[in-house]
């Protein structure tokens, strides 16, 4: 296997077969020195039916460990605005896309073991695509974690280690472990291989739109791994020729755990260095509640070169969108509910600015929304997962415990 990683930061480069799972110069995550070949959509109509049809834009092909994932509906919810239910996916989750990529690279790599760290969702997604590739996998989990989600992920018949404080520290076990020889980092915020599983959103959104794309594409922010991708791929079907204009991302986070959004208003190209070991405050869109995401410099650089902003949700929006989509016959996590909560009044709100002069931008999501612009939102994660988020002042927030970050 010649595909190499590279740092983003100094350019260390290593074989993907060496399993380093980060730079060892800074420590931070990997990307893939891989172009993608130009997908043309008349080749579509006659590919298998899963995320696998892109085959052109992905770096593995002919996998084993597939599920059918990908190719999930797009359904509209006003005029303006449709929602891409990745809810459907094999595990519920749209971690499936990025989990899939892992654990067809780890089985032809053949490690001793798989480790992965989670808050729900991508533990489970990864323990799956593990026992269909046979691979042994243990799984990092938070103490709070939904009993629902360590369920599905030991049912899968994943080792699953429970760790005491939050989603960072579960994080540190995690990549302690993954230090020891033979062990394969299934880690979908450090392995640049989930990314190119997860652009295929966007490759969907292309070719669900006859090769077009919305003009905003909404995604929720933890540690960036969904919009990291859809930028990829925008990048890709840009600099091929597919699309014209290039859609602006809004990225969504939860006004409890908002770092990316208070670093993007005040036109910081990085996070502040951590300060002490502070716990994260609570928030229903848990899945979200990532304090120190490690690519957040690619993350501020993405949503400021697609001319898009921030926009940060409260918790009684979290409450009010998922009710509002259980009324219409879409029941999914409150973490997943965080776009719709941004855009679906379609009121404006500067949350940011564009990084660049300081200036405020309008809210693209607000003004497509009253425009008829089309927007596009990923209900992320089913309801099944967790239940219906509780009731203000019943106590049911929790902090880093219970969904995986997109």
């Amino acid at each position: 296997m010649t595909t190499m990683y590279v740092c983003p930061v100094d350019g260390t480069r290593s074989p993907v077969a060496s399993l380093a799972w980060c730079c060892p110069v800074c420590r931070g995550p990997w990307d893939l020195d891989f172009e993608a070949s130009p997908v043309r959509l008349k080749s579509l109509s006659s590919r298998v039916d899963s995320l696998w049809r892109y085959a052109e834009a992905l770096p593995l092909a002919a996998p084993v460990t597939t599920l059918g994932e990908g190719r999930t509906p797009l359904v509209p919810l006003t005029s303006s605005v449709s929602a891409k239910l990745d809810f459907l996916m094999p595990t519920l989750s749209f971690k499936d896309r990025g989990a899939v990529m892992l654990a067809e690279l780890a089985r032809r790599l053949g490690p001793e073991r798989v480790i992965a760290d989670s808050s729900g969702n991508a533990g489970t997604a990864i323990a799956a695509y593990c026992a269909r590739a046979g691979l042994p996998c243990t799984v990092y989990v938070p103490e709070t974690t939904s009993p629902k989600k360590t369920e599905q992920i030991r049912a899968h018949g994943a080792r699953l280690e429970r760790v005491p404080g939050d989603r960072e520290a579960t994080a540190r076990a995690a990549r302690a472990a993954a230090d020891e020889p033979g062990t394969f980092y299934a880690s979908h915020v450090y392995n640049p291989y989930f990314l190119h599983g997860t652009k295929t959103y966007v490759y969907e959104l292309w070719e669900d739109l006859g090769g077009r794309l919305p003009e905003t594409i909404v995604v929720p922010v933890g540690n960036g791994t969904l919009l990291l991708g859809a930028a990829l791929a925008i990048d890709e079907l840009s600099s091929h020729g597919l699309i014209g204009e290039r859609p602006a991302l809004i990225a969504v986070q939860a006004e409890a755990v908002s770092p990316l959004a208070t670093a993007f208003r005040a036109g910081a190209e990085e996070l502040p260095a951590p300060a002490g070991s502070a716990p994260t405050l609570a928030t229903l869109a848990e899945g979200i509640a990532i304090p120190n995401p490690p690519r957040a410099r690619q993350i501020l650089r993405a949503v400021r070169a697609s001319g898009g902003t921030f926009r940060t949700v409260t918790e009684d929006q979290l409450r009010a969108a998922q009710l509002d989509l259980a009324s219409r016959g879409l029941f999914v996590e409150s973490t997943a509910v965080a776009c719709w909560a941004a855009v679906r009044d379609g009121t404006g709100g500067v949350d940011g600015t564009d990084g660049a002069d300081g200036t405020d931008r309008a809210d693209r999501a607000g003004q497509a929304a009253r425009m008829d612009l089309s927007v596009v939102v990923p209900l992320c994660g089913a309801g099944a997962k967790t239940g219906l988020a509780p009731a203000a002042g019943a106590g049911g927030a929790v902090g880093t415990g219970g969904q995986a970050a997109p």
